[in-house]
């Protein structure tokens, strides 16, 4: 059955948390809620833009840079022993919302594409030099998250309004506060390597599972390619739970969920505070869920490296596409993940979360939902990249 309007209201990242407060900041609870969540923001430095913003007539859209972490540093972040390694920013996804607040979709930036990096200054306010050509991630590990947000509006020439990272224990205990986040796993994956295995088919995710899953790159053709997919298709589906399964209406799984949300994240000014993001999140009861969607930034190879990336020709075109706030071209939406339908769901069900939405993670994993059948061209990228078709 698919759900009434009133019950499709779609989220981003960043928006999945704006929504939420709403929910917490009523009744009696209000004063001690707001008080103590609102204690628990992390803010970052201010952003030093590299480009003016463009102004629509009627409105102007957003755009937000919403960053993953790797860092080891504080509770629960030392995942793998790696303590010395920095902090970088595996992940990084540019959303744009229309002007109208209808529409969202998230751009996928590889992390091992080759660019040009800014001059930037590092946390102990020295001039990090910049460089004709450097791994994308390199800004982020040599002077933080403004320094992305730096190259991301130099290479395109997109105005970044705010920014967010996240860190491995705020993204565990967000899935936590949901009870789990659904997928859809075509193959068993046993990378013994890395301590990371699970079974095929459809199945409900734990904080720690939802982490591995993430982040595994080395049981699928595709690597780093095939995770930004999953990360995508996880986020879509975390979204889809979030707006479908009930836990709006559920105080302490919102609570939970913003406690995770707010003590993991790190934002520009603009956005670290309970009162900001209520604002933003009133902005966005327009908006459903199959006008939300992921893609990737148009790749290819990078010559002088198989192991490397560059943005092709045609990523120009979408960044126009972004600065004049308009829909994706069919071009961008060939391979562009739903959050109606995240892969392995029937369209609008909410399978995403399960029809139960008290239902715990660790169920047992049902079957794939690709039929038995030799794969079409589109189920053989979906293998690939380790998503059911």
């Amino acid at each position: 059955m698919r759900l009434e309007r009133g019950q499709r209201r779609a989220v981003a990242l960043v928006i999945v948390v704006t929504q939420l407060v709403v929910a917490v900041v009523t009744g009696v609870v209000i004063s001690v809620a707001y008080g103590k969540l609102d204690k628990n923001f992390i803010t970052g430095d201010p952003i030093d833009h590299k480009t003016k913003k463009h102004h629509h007539i009627g409105g102007d859209p957003l755009d937000i840079l919403v960053m993953g972490s790797d860092s080891r540093a504080g509770a629960g972040n030392d995942i793998d022993g790696q303590t010395d390694i920095g902090e970088r920013s595996d992940t990084t996804i540019l959303v744009h919302v229309s002007a109208d607040r209808k529409t969202v979709y998230g751009v996928s930036l590889p992390r091992d594409a080759m660019v040009r990096r800014p001059d930037c200054e590092g946390p102990d306010g020295e001039t990090v030099p910049g460089a004709e050509l450097d791994m994308f991630n390199a800004a982020y590990s040599l002077a933080g998250a403004t320094c992305t947000v730096a190259q991301v509006e130099e290479l395109t020439g997109i105005y970044i309004d705010h920014y967010v990272t996240l860190d491995f224990n705020g993204f565990k205990d967000m899935v936590e506060a949901v009870h789990g986040v659904t997928v859809c796993i075509p193959e068993a994956v046993d990378d013994s390597a890395h301590g990371i295995t699970f079974e095929a088919g459809t199945q409900e995710l734990d904080g720690q599972q939802a982490l591995d899953y993430v982040r595994e790159r080395s049981s699928t053709p595709n690597a780093d390619i095939g995770r930004m997919k999953r990360q995508q298709a996880f986020m879509a589906s975390m979204i889809n739970k979030v707006v479908s399964a009930g836990t709006l209406t559920r105080p302490s799984r919102v609570y939970n969920f913003l406690k995770a949300a707010t003590g993991s994240i790190v934002t520009d000014p603009g956005l670290s505070s309970l009162s900001g993001l209520v604002h933003l999140a009133w902005e966005f009861r327009r908006t459903d869920l199959d006008n939300i969607s992921f893609i990737t930034v148009p790749f290819e190879e990078y010559p002088p490296d198989p192991n490397r990336l560059q943005w092709s020709a045609s990523a120009k075109g979408l960044w126009k596409v972004i600065l004049e706030d308009q829909p994706l071209p069919k071009k961008y939406r060939e391979e562009a993940i739903s959050a109606d339908k995240p892969p392995g769901t029937p369209a609008g069900s909410g399978a995403a979360s399960g029809s139960d939405p008290g239902t715990t993670s660790g169920a047992p994993a049902s079957p794939p939902t690709t039929p038995d059948a030799t794969p079409s061209g589109g189920e053989q990228e979906s293998d690939a990249n380790g998503l059911c078709a």
